[in-house]
């Protein structure tokens, strides 16, 4: 084995500083986090209650396997926008019946379970995943539909819930609504064109248009029940395959459903899983405050694949990039690890050359970033940065095994690319509370605007105003601080979640038996390497 040695200090100030400080950034999550929890506040889900419903996170519980782990995503959708965390919707990862599935939840205590443009978001991201990954898709439906007042951001764009249903289905994943309260106007679609669909008696009510809609268009009086109640849609209509008798009972029936599916993974099998040899909640002291200051990410490594064995390739060339062979949970993988933030020529080609045979393997890939990007000036360029970053980027974009990325520090400029971001298409992405992601650091940003515009005076031939110069960097550091935070990104939906440190082996475990439901893609085939 090649077990990887630690040289952390636990005992050591160093490392108590950083342990504190990343306790109180895990303290501010779990206070965003109770937000979303919350849902639409105490008025409102008392009134839920008093009809005899349950919560969102209540049903999946009871959906899912006994002592399972749900691994919930983008919890944090909305943050810092005028809508409430969460974004009336609750997705994740959980298993039924023995079966990995992608379950979203509609959150009717919060504006009646209505879609926002951040609803939206989240819920084509969850079908996304359950497409990539080949996962039985599992709606539990109770919403009034679109949140009118942004209908301009939600209605076009939305009809994309629908036809991502249509395109599940066709691909052989099942997808499955259980009904428990409105599905109303293009929300009837969701059951609609799901492949198994059950609905609570005097709960469940499904139409185009309701009553008042009704009279309105065509001055035909009726009521909710014989319009779109669940028993009319069980007799009559036929679009309910399966009246519950109540919410239990719904869920009763949907897990029957995914038993029946005999659904099987088709990618392969983990092999034997060890714990690590080092403990995981040294992982809360190794971050610096400060991102400039470097770590060693094998430290982060040694905490979270099996047995803290790492077997590290290339580890004398391009030593700003770690790079190496594990497993995680029993899946193997490879490792790319950033370990002094700067991507130089050489860690370019590193990188470039092991995705290949990551892929040659077949073998998923796991980013851990801290990066500030490429490396920048008169040396680098002539020597040939640009090539050798498009080296990287062209592997990562056109490699096809799975990506899964965790943002640990840095995640600024070109490096967010190469070390496979957002725009990489990862089949996961998480974020540590520690993170920060944005086009370069807002000193640097600051500094860059403050350089432009004394050139541009001194080419007007006018006198530079020094006074107003500080301003504008104090106001620029600010606004690019606060947009380059984890909570901002995540509220956005630029990444998966914001994770504790400490949960990053459970979280890389639950993802790569994930994406083992999918066969494996067509090997990768590149473009014009640029040497």
């Amino acid at each position: 084995m090649t077990v990887v040695s630690s040289r952390l200090d636990p005992s050591g100030p160093e490392y108590g500083s950083r342990r504190e400080a990343m306790l109180a950034k895990l303290a501010d999550l779990d206070a965003e986090h109770a937000k979303a929890v919350a849902g639409g506040g105490p008025k409102y889900v008392e009134r839920h209650r008093g009809r005899g419903k349950l919560l969102a996170r209540e049903r999946i519980e009871l959906l899912v396997d006994p002592d399972s782990p749900f691994l919930e995503l983008s919890p944090l959708a909305a943050w810092g926008t005028d809508f409430p965390v969460g974004a009336s919707v609750v997705t994740g990862i959980g298993v039924i019946e023995g079966v990995e599935c992608v379950i979203t939840a509609n959150d009717p205590t919060v504006r009646g379970g209505s879609s926002n443009p951040w609803t939206l978001r989240k819920t084509l991201r969850a079908a996304d995943i359950a497409l990539q990954n080949r996962m039985p898709f599992v709606n539990l439906v109770e919403s009034g539909g679109a949140d009118l007042p942004t209908q301009k951001e939600i209605f076009i764009p939305g009809g994309r819930i629908f036809r991502d249903l249509t395109r599940l289905s066709a691909a052989g994943i099942p997808t499955i609504a259980l009904v428990f309260g409105n599905s109303t106007a293009g929300g009837a679609y969701v059951p609609g064109m799901s492949d198994y669909v059950v609905m609570v008696r005097e709960q469940a009510k499904v139409f185009l248009g309701g009553p008042p809609l009704v009279k309105m268009a065509t001055g035909e009086e009726s009521d909710d029940e014989s319009l779109g109640g669940a028993e009319m849609h069980a007799r009559t209509s036929g679009l309910a395959d399966y009246l519950a008798a109540d919410e239990h009972d719904a869920l009763r029936l949907g897990r029957r459903i995914v038993r029946r599916l005999d659904w099987h993974k088709a990618g392969r099998p983990p092999g034997p899983a060890t714990e690590p040899l080092l403990d995981e909640d040294e992982l809360l002291g190794i971050v610096p405050e400060d991102l400039k200051i470097p770590f060693d990410p094998r430290e982060v490594i040694a905490r979270v694949v099996d047995g803290s064995d790492f077997d590290e390739f290339k580890p004398l060339y391009g030593a700003s990039l770690v790079t190496g062979w594990a497993s995680v949970h029993g899946h193997p993988v490879g490792i790319l690890a950033n370990a002094r933030g700067v991507l130089f020529g050489e860690e370019a080609e590193k990188a470039a050359q092991f995705i290949q045979l990551a892929n040659q393997s077949r073998t998923p890939l796991v980013f851990l970033q801290n990066t500030t990007g490429y490396m920048v000036g008169k040396d680098y360029e002539q020597g040939g940065i640009i090539k050798q970053g498009a080296m990287m980027i062209n592997a990562v974009s056109n490699s096809t095994v799975p990506h899964i990325t965790i943002v640990m520090g840095a995640s600024y400029g070109a490096g967010n690319y190469g070390m496979c971001g957002r725009a990489y298409d990862p089949r996961f992405l998480f974020s540590w509370p520690s993170a920060k992601s944005a086009v370069m650091g807002p000193a640097q940003l600051a500094g860059v605007l403050s350089i432009v515009g004394r050139a541009a005076a001194e080419a007007r031939g006018q006198a530079y105003d020094e006074e107003a110069d500080v301003a504008m960097r104090q106001m620029v550091e600010a606004q690019i601080e606060a947009e380059s935070l984890p909570f901002f990104l995540s509220g956005r939906l630029y990444d998966d979640g914001v994770i504790d440190p400490r949960d990053t082996r459970t979280v890389l475990g639950i993802c790569l038996s994930a994406v083992g439901n999918a066969p494996a893609a067509e090997p990768a085939g590149y473009g014009v390497f640029r040497m």
